[in-house]
């Protein structure tokens, strides 16, 4: 469903269904993917994870190496698809634009109580460089990871630098990846942001919610 006022509802249709699947694609095999890569260092058993019901597997490298990889193939996917979709449809809303810098200091103050929050677009400006980060931490993921891939199952002569090399990169960004995992939620625990959790789920959020900080996105739905 394409962006659209629902006034009788007091909704915005902020998500297509295409949009949601594929952040939730994205967020449940990027946790397994977190999860497994954690498994495959000597810690479950150390710190007792394979105590926790469920988790008993935790301590056995092939399962979790098994699982690594199943997760692997639908986040690469994925995001191979967002790219793909998204690019040919002309989609640029998340894309950082000029000034998205000092504008996300100014929201970000805002939510303190200092100033004044300016009418925003549908995303935020913080939204948008997050969005960049992100896609480069999740790209430098998927290279590293093809290389290390690639040499387990098809070239296990491959040179120890270059290994080395993409090993260190994967471990990085994986850091890095949990890192930007944890913003996101503490991005959402602000209260300010609370009202975009629905729209997560499905797919819409208040009216009420858009004319008082997103009177520009709404300003542009009108005009299609």
């Amino acid at each position: 469903m394409a962006e659209k006022i629902l006034l009788e509802k007091n909704l915005v249709v902020r998500h297509s269904a295409v949009e949601l699947i594929e952040h939730w694609a994205i967020a449940i095999s990027g946790f397994i993917l977190l999860l497994t890569g954690i498994f495959e260092l000597p810690v479950a058993k150390r710190y007792y994870i394979i105590t926790i019901p469920g988790l008993g597997w935790s301590a056995d490298f092939i399962t979790s190496l098994y699982l690594h990889y199943g997760a692997a193939l639908v986040f690469t996917a994925v995001a191979a698809f967002h790219v793909v979709y998204h690019g040919a449809r002309g989609e640029k809303g998340l894309l950082p634009q000029k000034g998205d810098f000092a504008a996300s200091i100014t929201v970000i103050k805002s939510l303190f109580g200092f100033g004044k929050e300016p009418p925003m677009h549908k995303y935020l400006p913080e939204q948008r460089l997050a969005y960049a980060g992100m896609a480069f931490i999740i790209a430098m993921l998927i290279i590293s990871g093809l290389i290390k891939t690639y040499k387990n199952i098809y070239a296990p002569d491959m040179s120890p630098a270059v290994l080395l090399l993409a090993t260190w990169i994967h471990n990085i960004f994986f850091v890095l990846f949990f890192l930007t995992f944890l913003a996101h939620m503490a991005a959402i625990a602000l209260k300010a942001n609370w009202p975009m959790v629905r729209g997560i789920f499905t797919g819409k959020v208040k009216l009420d919610y858009a004319r008082h900080r997103h009177p520009l996105w709404l300003a542009d739905i009108k005009k299609k």
